[in-house]
């Protein structure tokens, strides 16, 4: 069958491992590219051993970010091997790569002349704390990024040891920011017929998801604290407790703050307050204003909630746990869960012509593809 996909025919070599790298070729091969994996082939990613749980003997991390990928594996020490690595990546239209650094090079891999000598390839590199300075040469997995960009600072309660985020947001960041910047090389490469060396690392990243918290710092000297489930700017724009749950409650404007006022039993008062009516009002007083709400939720059920907010037209919505996500009716009509392999993955948040890219594919065992791809390179 003809792969019709909007990558259908790149060829993407994948020098990654545990998770922004892999997440960046699993995009890829959604998206309908080849993505062929090197692997170590004593280990193989280190995410095959991130479990349990375990799915057919790789965890199911490994799973969820591999699917619809070649493996193959090479031992960059053994100089045949390596010159298969070489002929691989001749004939690739991209690399990703986020091996620690240093590696590559150590093999004589320089980017320099690998490029010089295909000057049409895309090269993306995704390094832990950039190119240059002080931290460059430092190894660095996503609680390390979250922890020197600050966002750990500004993340969990006030007066409480800093929390991390729950997900990879870094690395998963650091994952889609290398598409982006692929995607773009490959616009200009059909324009000039040159590739491009594309990089970014986990702290660019960590710092860009900081952009608003480092602006206002900027302009106010403001060192912003955590806010639990709230927000710095905005209030209220946070989760409460309700007599038999939590549900997040976000009146994101001045507008929607009056409404809230006058759907819930009790806040009626507030409404009519003057030093409330604005949101910087709200902001300034957030420690006034805050418990008397929490004591208006907190009579009512979540039910009772949701059904007063959304009559008001106020943005709402229970506190989930992942079983509930699961199940829950808007995950199933979204269609964002992938079958493959007789399970389901969350595929990619987002459709193109109310179809969601998918391969369809499951995750390779290590060196699935070894006979083929050396074969191939005959």
């Amino acid at each position: 069958m003809t792969n019709t996909a909007p990558l259908a025919g790149l060829t993407i070599l994948e020098l990654g491992h545990s998770v922004a790298g892999p997440y960046a070729g699993l995009i890829l091969a959604e998206l309908g590219a080849r993505v062929i994996k090197v692997e170590n082939p004593e280990t193989g990613d280190y995410a095959r051993g991130w479990g349990p749980p375990f799915l057919d003997d790789d965890a199911t991390a490994f799973h969820a970010l591999n699917r619809g990928k070649e493996s193959v594996t090479l031992d960059f020490s053994d100089p045949e091997q390596l010159g298969l690595l070489r002929r691989l990546i001749a004939r690739a239209d991209a690399v990703i790569q986020n091996l620690r650094p240093g590696l590559l090079g150590k093999f004589g891999i320089d980017v320099a002349e690998v490029r010089a000598e295909h000057p049409e390839l895309i090269w993306c590199d995704i390094g832990a704390f950039g190119k240059s300075g002080p931290l460059a040469a430092k190894p660095g997995y996503d609680p390390l990024a979250q922890a020197s960009s600050g966002i750990m600072s500004v993340t969990g309660e006030a007066d409480r040891p800093p929390v991390r985020v729950g997900v990879s947001l870094v690395d998963m960041g650091s994952g889609m920011w290398t598409v982006i910047g692929l995607l773009a090389a490959l616009v200009e490469r059909q324009k000039t017929g040159q590739g491009a060396h594309v990089a970014t690392s986990l702290f660019e990243t960590g710092l860009a998801w900081m952009t608003i918290p480092l602006a206002a710092h900027a302009v106010s000297g403001e060192v912003r604290k955590p806010h639990g489930s709230g927000l710095a700017e905005i209030v209220p724009y946070q989760a409460f407790e309700a007599a038999d749950g939590q549900v997040m409650i976000a009146a994101g404007n001045d507008r929607l703050f009056a409404r809230l006022c006058e759907a819930i039993p009790g806040l009626a008062g507030l409404g009519a307050d003057e030093r409330f009516r604005q949101n910087r009002g709200r902001v300034m007083l957030r420690d006034e204003l805050i418990p008397q709400i929490e004591a208006a939720i907190g009579r009512l059920r979540v039910a009772e909630v949701a059904a007063l907010l959304d009559a008001a037209q106020v943005p709402n919505c229970p506190l989930l746990r992942v079983d509930q996500v699961w199940t829950h009716p808007q995950t199933e009509a979204v269609g964002i869960l992938t079958p493959a392999g007789g399970h389901r993955w969350v595929g990619l948040p987002f459709s193109i012509d109310d179809h969601r890219p998918s391969s369809g594919g499951v995750a390779p065992r290590l060196g699935a593809q070894d006979q083929t791809i050396r074969q191939e390179l005959q």
